[in-house]
């Protein structure tokens, strides 16, 4: 069964009570995927992903009403992710297996998915919900991409290469507003794969510490830090090339909200050796 962890909570009590309820769900999902009744349960699959159907429509309703509230920069980025959950489950089509071993199979597969889905999209993206600043009070900032006291760990290595993320994400940053051409698009791709690069070496040096000292938060960072690499990852390049400037200031606005967020909320955790 999956576990609604401590890492999952994002501080917003009914986001938080409705995130719950998904996994609930979820479980429930699982729970009939693993019931041993032999007999065709097809009737049963398809009432259960009605329920969770309905309830991440409402679930997702509300959370973007109160994006909408407090003026969220994510909220358009948060609707195509919803998007592509409600997808999922309306496409998932069990009508054609009569096998009832199938079926539980296909079930659970589904329910795997939409668990791993749903964790990395609370860790990766609701976690940020109501932390960014709105863009343009962000970008004002001399140099937004500064790497601040406040930011350090006390772990030398760790904040050397944190300070290595902020410069590199600076780097994007003023690309991007010197003089913006494609010329200057090209460019900014090649630093975020820089940028995609260099992060997967700061995370894995990072959880070698915390491997090294046996922290405990060990596993929720090893789940952030996937996250995390999953979306920057799959950088939408058609919405780069349909707008590169508007898509391209969201997504560093993204990557420094979360590099902050991750920082000061939970690397500042992690203890000296």
């Amino acid at each position: 069964m999956f576990q609604f962890t401590d890492d999952c909570v994002i501080g917003i009590p009914e986001i938080d009570d409705e995130h719950r309820r998904l996994f609930d769900l979820i479980n429930d999902g699982m729970r009939l995927a693993d019931n041993s009744y032999a007999g065709d349960r097809y009737a049963q699959i398809k009432e259960m992903l009605e329920e969770l159907d309905d309830y991440a429509e409402q679930h997702f309703a509300h959370e973007e009403k109160h994006m909408e509230q407090i003026r969220d920069p994510e909220l358009i980025l948060q609707r195509n992710q919803h998007m592509h959950f409600r997808d999922k489950i309306r496409n998932w089509s069990f009508a054609d297996i009569n096998d009832s071993e199938q079926q539980q199979a296909l079930l659970a597969e589904l329910m795997e998915y939409l668990a791993r889905w749903l964790y990395h999209h609370i860790i990766a993206s609701d976690a940020m919900i109501g932390k960014l600043p709105q863009l343009e009070e962000w970008m004002v900032k001399e140099n937004p991409c500064e790497f601040l006291d406040e930011y350090r760990t006390g772990i030398q290595f760790i904040d050397e290469e944190h300070k290595e993320l902020f410069r590199i994400t600076g780097r994007a940053n003023k690309c991007l507003h010197e003089d913006f051409t494609y010329d200057g698009y090209d460019e900014i791709l090649g630093i975020l794969q820089e940028l995609r690069d260099y992060t997967k070496r700061h995370f894995k040096d990072e959880e070698d510490y915390m491997e090294r000292i046996h922290y405990d938060g060990l596993a929720a960072q090893k789940r952030a830090h996937i996250s995390f690499i999953d979306r920057v990852e799959n950088i939408d390049l058609d919405a780069v090339d349909g707008d590169p400037k508007v898509y391209l200031e969201s997504l560093i606005e993204f990557l420094l909200g979360w590099l902050i967020n991750h920082i000061l909320y939970t690397d500042r955790k992690i203890p000296l050796e």
